[in-house]
């Protein structure tokens, strides 16, 4: 069954337990000691095929839940006779039985025929039978809630109680799960079982003392894990917990309850001065300002209107009305109705039902960060355990072959299964972490996930919230520029030029006075009275904007009677209009008779406003300003300048928000005033000016977006602002590039297409200012040879003026002619909206190159952080407020400019206020990435360096002795792995990311050909030493003789193998560009010196307390021995040669550059010319469709979302290149593919390669 539960898809499976099934699975947990119910944990799809058979959800004892993410859950199905149910109007009725299920806080509840009113016909589709318990009460008449409203009597006690019985209380809680569960969970994971499982057999080896320190590191790095996730559910339950007091009516009397025995259905009463939303309600009379900063991220004041049912049978719709609906965890900053009457609302949704609580949901189960290095780290451990598993048969089979007893087998045998899997990783793993954190921790970065690291080092796009995170909080006032008019009379009967008659004056930056300005000031007057603004307790609020511009005129504005708070609250079809004074006369009043609200899709508001001191009563005035390209539409072009665009584009390309502002006379009674409609009055308008508004962009933004964009990492703007603006601060702070064009995507509602979709349309808009933006050619990519630098008129897209720089030698090739995009697009959140329903198939290429998603909601934030996912981009987020918690949550990093709630969702919180913490952060990513890299293949190295020591030992039934394996897995292993991290982030970020796949050719080719050189040099001095004249082979125990381990063949392998452990280190410890350089980790260059003299010492001068202590043989020969150290000193020049030259030259440069090229190639269609330049094939029907686009992907292999697909298990990537640079390979130089795309199914499906199979 799939079941849609907001913006999820559920699939659901119905279980039962069976007899048989239970007594088996109990059995073998006896059986097994535990370790097949283990297994059985650790898959939980096992464990339900295990024990549970398949039946009907009428059956159903548990129900398996699958999200479209591919997380699965068992939940057990809850049973309760003679409950009651809410019906789809939502009154309440019993039914013999309820049952429902608890998944992630929400109850569904099964609703069959029995229990519904529906037909038959209608209950048929499964779809509908779980459905959540306010999904139910989905058909409420809106006529319903005004007679609840009007009969002003509420819910009776048994109401109530039958109510809070089904719903439960008003209370969205965050439990703490016990200390002990904590740890317990934490302890039976896969790496601390095999740690157990080591220390075990090290403690029956008698080799206790590693075995103790590796106990020892486990349990602190328990303890910090468990500390950390109680840290993070004590803060998230802090944040989300609130209960107030809150007066309702019930059974027809006032009363105050607790905010948590509120119920759907309860009349609740608003306080006339404000409150915060315990619940989602819908309100029924009076009007209500709120700030809902908490889900749109802007401290605009909102007025709420009272609900009306205005064709008598509509059904109320939360999405519909969303302009009568009261949200969870918005502030209440006023209400308003008649004198003595108080404003009434109906609670409809409660606890993680509501809005809020939806927010608090997707904090705690966002969705799953699928970061491949984790993935890779696994699959690299379990070729290791194929390793061992071959050692251990190995093992066996020698020590059978030369006679051992049964216990020293079966201790040998599985002594090679800890030496080739080291227990010590997850430790060793998390030291490069922890230094970061430290470093974090000292430019005030703080991280509460320290997990994250790692993946912040992949980082290759950047969403950024605008307020307060790119900008100040507000905007500042720059100047104006009037127009003068000269037409007159006379000068319209002699025909002049219109550059003539219309013209911009000088900027002007006073507007307290309206001397010298042309149509009498009306430019200030529209400034003063086009507003939304709205007294609150005696203060002004409203938009920031509005508010800073009336303060700048220095006007004043009165709402009845001044300085009346209580008035305020009794403001309510008040048929006194807002009066408007200025400060240049003293007599003049202004009265704003009618008001036009903002329309982000109208991209304007407009005023009517009358002047008492007319003589006439219909002499009215129209104020409207807006976007300068709507005004300019609207206006006679004899009213506009003629070089009226030209300063538009000028301000706009040198970061400045403009405002045009236009007038038109009216002649209106306040009757037709009243009801006549903005379409007839907003048209032939007359320009009056500009108003130019100087975005704050705070002061570190540009050198930091500048930085990223050297960095060769995309930077978004996802702000819940309007279009215009977050366009303007895009361009000021560089996230619009100079060198690119910047389109605007809109969609008009209602216009449709020819195949019935909503049109799209795209608009150019101005790029950013060379003068105030770095040029690209500063940050252009250095692994690139050329970068596209700008389109020609001839063919729309071409390589022209190309930036030549010195060649990097490991990725001379380049590419990035062929992933770059040549243009921006920018796009508001209803018109992507319509795109995500409407237009799937162009989700991807939109996400690929839009930078800049205006009036996005939090939900649609956290939808396009997903989308980036699943084009492989890794994700950070950096945001400052609620309505960024879910993005933040989702995204790959989470960065947080505030300690309030977004804190709470993102790992990273900087007490700087500003994004420089943003390029701090990827680069400790980078640097920890990088080390987590080199410690595990030093680990891995180290392993499989022993796993060949004793491999060969074992070959004459020895081993190495205690002190031997002390002095390696103590003093050289531990030392080192703990100073491995030590080394800080190189000081600029580099070009390119790190490598991120654990399991490709380059890492994958360095283990096994340092393993290989390894292998080499251990026989060449273990097969040596048999051959010196005073060579004395070893004599293995006979039965039960006590085990003497020392041995010269043991002794010459353990003293070539000490410079192999050192080799390791300074080969796996990776400098520029990534991490500084090995000496600016001064603790490890001082214990690489000390330990290579050490071990000279060890094995050319040792005393007889060093033979005796490490359980060595005196070699005799002295040649012998500095023939050791020579043979050292050639592995250390192979391995390090080896690795620069092949591994790091050749196929992390070169290698993976070629593939790239290919793969890209493949899929854009390129023809090589002699000029190394590329030429695009012409698109099917000169369309560059996504169908097309989808066909060539699937041709070119199977796997086209890297980050959630199936394919390709246990092996690498069939693709060099992302999936958003095979895309942004496709999509061409013109955004043409946005504007006619042609419907999927219009398209005629390709013939499929025989040799390829889709993947689904």
């Amino acid at each position: 069954m799939t079941l849609e539960s907001g913006d999820h898809t559920l699939t659901l499976f119905a279980y039962r337990t069976g007899p048989f099934r239970t007594i088996l699975f109990y059995a073998l947990t006896v059986l097994t000691l535990g370790i097949f119910r283990l297994i059985l944990h650790w898959k939980q799809k096992w464990d339900v095929k295990m024990r549970m058979v398949p039946c009907t959800f009428e059956a159903a004892e548990y129900i398996y839940i699958i999200d479209n993410h591919n997380v699965s859950e068992l939940q057990p199905v809850l049973r309760k006779s003679n409950a009651t149910i809410p019906t789809e109007n939502g009154e309440m009725r019993k039914v013999p039985e309820l049952r429902w299920f608890v998944y992630r806080k929400l109850e569904y509840v099964w609703i069959d025929d029995l229990n519904s009113d529906e037909s038959v016909d209608e209950i048929s589709d499964n779809d509908n039978c779980w459905k959540t318990s306010f999904e139910i009460a989905n058909r409420i008449p809106c006529r319903s809630l005004l007679a609840v409203s009007e009969s002003n009597f509420g819910l009776t006690l048994s109401e109530i109680s039958r109510r809070l019985e089904f719903y439960g209380r008003n209370e969205i809680v965050v439990q703490l799960r016990p200390i002990l569960y904590l740890l317990v969970m934490e302890v039976i994971t896969p790496f601390y079982v095999f740690q157990i499982f080591s220390v075990t057999v090290w403690y029956n080896d008698e080799y206790a003392y590693y075995a103790s320190l590796i106990v020892i590191l486990s349990l602190g790095s328990i303890v910090m894990d468990v500390y950390q996730i109680r840290t993070q559910e004590i803060r998230l339950r802090s944040m989300v917990h609130s209960t107030e007091s809150v007066e309702v009516i019930r059974e027809g009397t006032e009363m105050t309850i607790g905010s948590d025995q509120l119920v759907p259905g309860d009349i609740l009463l608003i306080p006339p001065h404000g409150c915060l939303m315990q619940c989602d309600s819908v309100l029924m009379n009076g009007t209500v300002i709120v700030n809902e900063s908490v889900l749109t991220g802007e401290s605009v004041p909102i007025t709420k209107v009272a609900l009306t049912d205005e064709t008598n049978d509509s059904v109320f719709n939360i999405e519909k009305n969303s302009k009568n609906v009261l949200f969870c965890g918005t502030q209440v900053l006023q209400t308003r109705f008649y004198r003595g009457k108080k404003v009434k609302a109906i609670v409809l949704r409660t606890a993680y039902s509501t809005l809020k609580g939806q927010l608090v949901r997707s904090i705690m189960y966002p969705k799953p960060v699928d970061f491949r290095f984790t993935k890779d780290l696994f699959k690299f451990i379990l070729f290791l355990a194929c390793i061992s598993g071959c050692g251990f048969i190995y093992t066996i089979i020698v020590m059978i072959m030369r006679g051992n007893t049964l216990r020293r087998i079966i201790v040998r045998s599985l002594d090679i299964i800890t030496i080739t899997v080291p227990p010590a990783l997850p430790a060793a793993m998390s030291v490069g972490i922890i230094n970061a954190q430290l470093r974090l921790k000292k430019k005030e970065i703080f991280c509460i996930s320290p997990s994250t690291i790692n993946t912040c080092g992949a980082i290759n796009v950047v969403c950024f919230d605008k307020t307060g995170t790119l900008t100040e909080d507000g905007l500042d006032f720059h100047v104006v520029r009037p127009v003068m008019s000269a037409v007159n009379q006379e000068i319209q009967k002699v025909k002049l030029e219109k550059s003539n008659r219309t013209e911009f004056m000088g900027e002007m930056t006073e507007l307290t006075s309206r001397n010298g300005l042309p149509f009498d000031g009306d430019l200030v007057k529209a400034i003063a009275t086009c507003h939304s603004l709205t007294r609150i307790n005696g203060v002004l609020h409203g938009d920031p904007l509005d508010l800073i511009l009336f303060q700048k005129t220095g006007w004043t504005m009165e709402e009845g009677i001044e300085g009346d708070i209580e008035e305020e609250t009794q403001r309510f079809d008040n048929v006194q209009p807002s009066i408007i004074k200025p400060t240049d006369d003293k007599s003049a009043e202004y009265s704003v008779i009618r008001q036009f609200t903002f329309s982000s899709s109208l991209q304007r508001m407009s005023v009517i406003v009358f002047d008492p001191r007319e003589d006439r009563p219909d002499n009215m005035m129209l104020y409207s300003k807006g976007s300068p390209e709507m005004i300019l539409s609207l206006c006679d072009p004899n009213t506009v300048p003629e070089d009226y665009l030209l300063q538009v584009n000028s301000y706009a390309q040198h970061g400045f928000r403009l405002i045009a502002v236009a007038r038109r006379p009216l002649d209106l009674n306040f009757n037709k005033a009243s009801k006549v409609k903005r379409d007839a009055v907003e048209c032939d308008l007359e320009m009056l000016g500009l108003i130019v508004m100087e975005n704050r962009v705070k002061p570190v933004t540009l050198g930091v977006i500048n930085q990223l964009n050297r960095a060769n990492i995309r930077t978004v703007m996802v702000t819940g602002d309007n279009l215009l603006t977050g366009l303007s601060v895009a361009r000021e702070c560089g996230i619009i590039r100079p060198s690119k064009r910047a389109f605007l995507v809109e969609h008009v509602p209602g216009e449709l297409d020819e195949y019935g979709r909503t049109k799209i349309f795209v608009k150019q808009s101005v790029s950013s200012s060379d003068e105030v933006i770095e040029d690209d050619a500063s940050v252009s990519i250095s692994m690139c040879s050329s970068t596209w630098k700008g389109s020609s008129e001839g063919d729309g897209f071409s390589p022209t003026n190309t930036e030549v720089e010195t060649p990097n030698p490991v990725t001379a090739d380049s590419l990035g002619h062929l992933i770059a995009s040549s243009y921006h697009l920018a796009i508001s959140g209803p018109t992507f909206a319509v795109i995500v329903h409407e237009y799937p198939e162009l989700v991807d290429q939109l996400c690929s190159v839009c930078d800049v998603f205006a009036r996005m909601a939090p939900d649609q934030k956290q939808s396009l952080v997903e989308q980036l996912q699943q084009i492989d981009y890794t994700v950070a987020m950096c945001g400052d407020g609620a309505n960024d918690c879910a993005a933040l949550k989702a995204a790959h990093a989470g960065i947080s400019l505030s300690d309030a709630e977004a804190s709470i969702a993102a790992p990273f919180t900087s007490k700087v206020p500003d994004i420089r913490c943003v390029p701090t952060v990827i680069s400790e990513g980078r640097a920890a990435l990088v080390t987590s890299f080199g410690i595990f293949k030093y680990m891995a190295g180290y392993s499989l360096t022993q796993f060949v020591t004793v491999m060969h030992l074992y070959w004459i039934s020895n081993i190495l002795t205690d002190g031997q394996f002390m002095y390696i897995d103590m003093f050289l292993i531990t030392m080192f792995a703990l100073l491995f991290g030590n080394t800080p982030a190189f000081y600029r970020l580099a070009h390119t990311p790190p490598p991120t796949r654990l399991l490709s050719i380059a890492s994958m080719t360095s283990v096994v050909g340092q393993l290989i050189i390894i292998g080499v040099v251990q026989f060449i001095v273990f097969f040596s030493t048999s051959q010196q004249p005073w060579f004395t082979p070893y004599q293995p125990p006979v039965d039960d003789e006590v085990e003497d381990k020392r041995s010269m063949q043991g002794t010459a392998l353990f003293c070539v193998s000490m410079f192999q452990y050192i080799i390791l280190a300074l080969v796996y410890s990776k400098g520029p560009p990534f991490r500084g350089n090995l000496w600016s980790n001064k603790p490890m260059c001082a214990l690489t010196i000390f330990a290579t003299l050490l071990c000279l010492f060890i094995v050319i001068w040792p005393t007889e307390l060093v033979l005796k202590t490490l359980g060595n043989v005196e070699l005799p020969s002295l040649t012998f021995r500095i023939f050791i150290v020579i043979v050292g000193a050639v592995n250390a020049a192979v391995s390090y040669g080896f690795e620069t030259l092949f591994v790091d030259f050749f196929l992390l440069g070169y290698w993976e550059r070629y593939k790239k090229k290919r793969s890209i190639e493949a899929i854009i269609d390129y023809v090589p010319t002699t000029n190394s330049d590329h030429i695009r094939r012409p698109s099917i029907n000169g369309v560059t469709s996504s169908r097309t686009e989808s066909t060539l992907l699937s041709a070119e292999g199977q796997q086209l979302h890297m980050t959630t697909s199936k394919n390709g298990k246990g092996g690498e990537n069939p693709h060099s290149s992302a999936l958003f640079e095979r895309l942004i390979s496709r999509i061409g130089g013109e955004p043409t593919w946005l504007t006619n795309p042609i419907p999927p199914h219009s398209l005629s499906e390709p013939e499929e390669p025989e040799k390829l199979e889709r993947t689904y």
